[in-house]
């Protein structure tokens, strides 16, 4: 498993995801842009004291402070976005130059695959809000924030690096069957996310990670059988 991790973390630096990881980080710091709006505008709207212009100022500095914390717990989501639109690049990618000799994955559709990140999108989001609000309790967030984004983040990966063999239900199946082991994986993932900066890496590391870990798994479909199921999918 391990030697799984440092394959995908220097393939990540590589010429070969070089140019994936640059799309992927500019695109997460977007997203974050974009979430970190949306909470400074509900900071303010809870902030707004007029009676008390000196206790407004006091809290808007902490919510301030809080915001920043704040993003740096919104970048498990930002990740989950991001995942979907550079999934299948990185495991193309990765397939090719680790495994050439070995048949090549079906790119999901685009909108499928799109969908799918919005849904972990929402989920993780939430997961990371509840993270936000323990900030109260020292110790038990970080303990939430790495244990919940270890689990959530590696089912992601792993189950888009076995759709691209698999039907979804046949993904989820081998995700549950391996549930130990993949999430173990995820807690290989985590620390990165506590080191800011590195953590944007996240999306397009995890991706490649997760297609080294199902390709140790389990054995391929059959290729003939994923050109009859292709298939028969196309006329449907």
């Amino acid at each position: 498993m391990l030697a799984a991790a440092f394959e995908a973390l220097s393939q990540t630096f590589s010429p070969l995801l070089r140019g994936l990881l640059l799309k992927s980080v500019a695109l997460a710091i977007l997203v974050l842009a974009a979430l970190g709006v949306g909470l400074e505008a509900a900071l303010t709207h809870f902030v707004d004291i007029p009676t008390y212009p000196w206790i407004e100022t006091t809290l808007a500095v902490v919510a301030g402070l809080g915001l920043v914390f704040g993003v740096f717990y919104l970048v498990p989501a930002a990740s989950s976005l991001v995942a979907g639109f550079f999934a299948d690049d990185v495991a193309e990618r990765v397939e090719a130059a680790s495994y050439p000799d070995q048949p090549r994955g079906t790119p999901q559709p685009v909108l499928r695959s799109v969908a799918y990140s919005i849904r972990f999108f929402g989920v993780v989001l939430a997961v990371n809000l509840a993270a936000v609000l323990l900030l109260l309790v020292p110790g038990v967030n970080v303990i939430v924030f790495y244990v919940a984004n270890a689990y959530l983040l590696s089912r992601e990966y792993f189950e888009m690096a076995a759709m691209r063999y698999r039907t979804p239900e046949e993904a989820r199946a081998l995700r549950r069957a391996n549930a130990t082991t993949i999430f173990i994986a995820g807690l290989v993932i985590s620390p990165i996310l506590l080191v800011p900066i590195l953590n944007l890496i996240t999306p397009v590391f995890g991706m490649a990670y997760m297609v080294h870990l199902h390709r140790r798994l389990a054995p391929l479909p059959d290729a003939g059988t994923r050109r009859i199921e292709a298939e028969a999918a196309a006329i449907r």
